[in-house]
């Protein structure tokens, strides 16, 4: 994503006609087919942006500090049920913006406008680099490889993940991963140590 600190006065705006709440891990903020009340602009934290069909899961994003949600504000405007579910990754403090607010001030302030247009792009970019991995790469590089950018995005290794979570996340089932990560254990890529798993080589 590019940098965003040149709308720093955007989110003290945001601040000024929002709600800045805290919200602890684990929590849903949002589902699919729920009409959209308000836009989350994250100031710390993390949330988890994915979609499910069945009892299938694939992650599309995660919000980090100083960004939006384009698929909740996408929604808002159109006036059209969430496409997506969203579920904070850990605690996070969160700025959220009911949409008839920010309806008026997207009409007002042109670097809203501006503000999710690089959203935009940078969640396609990540959506595009997603479809190329469940299409071309095998599921233990794609296992390796998340594992990597999650533990590089959340500062923590080891990472204390659920065999069943990282299916999930990965768009596949439990049994799946489970082999793969004793599969990567062997090739001296990660360790498994309890519910934890260790990168070796980041």
């Amino acid at each position: 994503m590019e940098d965003l600190s040149k709308f720093e006065s955007l989110f003290e705006k945001m601040a000024q006609v929002g709600i800045v709440q805290n919200i602890t891990k684990g929590t849903e903020v949002l589902r699919e087919g729920q009409f959209v009340k308000v836009v989350p602009f994250v100031k710390k934290g993390l949330i988890k942006v994915f979609t499910r069909y069945e009892d299938r899961e694939l992650l599309l994003y995660y919000i980090q500090p100083n960004q939006s949600c384009i698929m909740s504000f996408s929604a808002s405007i159109n006036n059209e049920p969430s496409q997506v579910y969203a579920i904070t990754e850990e605690d996070t403090e969160a700025i959220l913006v009911p949409v008839d607010k920010l309806d008026a001030m997207t009409k007002e302030n042109p670097k809203i406008n501006s503000f999710f247009f690089q959203q935009y792009k940078g969640r396609y970019a990540e959506l595009l680099d997603t479809i190329h991995h469940v299409l071309f790469d095998r599921m233990d590089k794609r296992v390796y490889s998340h594992l990597r950018d999650k533990v590089l995005l959340k500062k923590e290794n080891p990472l204390q993940i659920s065999h069943q979570q990282l299916a999930n996340e990965v768009g596949t089932v439990r049994e799946v991963v489970s082999r793969v990560l004793k599969k990567l254990e062997g090739e001296g890529m990660i360790e498994q140590i309890g519910n934890k798993i260790q990168v070796l080589r980041l």
